[in-house]
């Protein structure tokens, strides 16, 4: 197994070249702006090297669930999607519309939805004629959500490892762990290119890079709770940066009376980044954030009960939309 993720490795890096070099060529790149931090004109193919690398992993990795090998196929065309809104810059009504369809396909006709949404001792949350749209829903909102991390270099990809990181933590089942892992390598690589290490040519992910990583971890968490392998509440906890800053950035948009679809900078990282000047400080702090949220949930959990990590989230949310709205 080793030998096949060094191989994986060693391919996805070949992948994230070859894209790299033909995107500069065919001219795939985004140009500086007023809102925009780089400099130069910069490929923002990044997302589909990611996509061909978890295709890839499909034939090299034999899952036992076809159901991890059908939520690496139907990313591509996410990340397709998200390729044509790079290119094309879509309303967000198209961009809604083209993120709904495979979502609509997994959660409808391959039933990777869910049906309830933990058990907390005392009582039970099940959707039931509510599971699809609750789904469907709740995908669309974490896809946008990741969208929304990517502002900074590498803020995304470190969030995301965040994340991952968590679910490793927390896994039992060595076939899921292992479709972690697959998801976290050609972050690793992106992540080289993205911050220029050794000198390797520039990728940004894109909307194809940001909604095909928010699509996978979605699906990923919904496998996860609907085979009962992690308790749903932990799960949340695991993505609580991205829920809560999505919520909040949109309730303070709606609040000042502006659009909630339009792009700014009034996004936690750029906050945050205004503040300290730095990257690193500003990729490591908001990782750690969503960590600590998660060692609080986990304690709660482990040492109460699943009501008291419930009610924790809720809390910490509230907390979290105070501070940003001061901000």
């Amino acid at each position: 197994m080793i030998l096949k993720l060094l191989i994986y490795s060693t391919i996805s890096f070949l992948i994230f070249i070859f894209i790299s070099k033909i995107s500069y060529k065919l001219n795939l790149t985004d140009k500086p702006g007023k809102r925009k931090l780089h400099l130069k004109l910069t490929a923002y193919t990044g997302g589909l090297a990611l996509s061909l690398t978890y295709v890839l992993a499909i034939y090299l990795f034999k899952f036992s669930s076809p159901d991890l090998d059908l939520i690496f196929s139907i990313s591509f065309l996410v990340a397709i999607v998200g390729f044509i809104d790079d290119r094309y810059n879509l309303n967000p009504g198209g961009k809604l519309s083209l993120q709904i369809i495979p979502i609509f396909y997994l959660v409808a006709l391959e039933n990777l939805g869910l049906s309830q949404i933990g058990n907390y001792n005392y009582f039970e949350i099940k959707l039931g004629v509510f599971s699809l749209p609750f789904s469907i829903l709740s995908v669309v909102f974490l896809m946008n959500a990741f969208n929304y991390f990517d502002g900074l270099d590498g803020m995304l990809g470190f969030a995301t490892i965040s994340t991952l990181s968590i679910l490793l933590f927390l896994m039992h089942n060595d076939n899921v762990k292992l479709f972690l892992i697959t998801i976290l390598i050609p972050i690793l690589v992106f992540l080289c290119f993205n911050l220029s290490i050794f000198k390797l040519p520039k990728l940004f992910l894109g909307d194809s890079g940001s909604l095909l990583l928010g699509f996978l971890i979605a699906f990923t968490l919904i496998y996860i709770a609907k085979q009962n392998i992690v308790h749903p509440i932990l799960v949340a906890f695991s993505i609580s940066i991205f829920v809560y800053e999505f919520i909040s950035i949109n309730l303070i948009r709606l609040l000042n009376k502006q659009e909630i679809f339009k792009a700014g900078r009034d996004h936690l990282h750029y906050i945050i980044y205004k503040k300290n000047k730095s990257l690193f400080l500003t990729n490591i702090l908001i990782s750690f954030i969503n960590i600590v949220f998660f060692i609080f949930g986990y304690l709660s959990f482990r040492f109460i009960n699943p009501v008291a990590s419930l009610f924790l989230f809720v809390f910490f949310f509230m907390i979290f939309f105070i501070l940003r709205k001061k901000m």
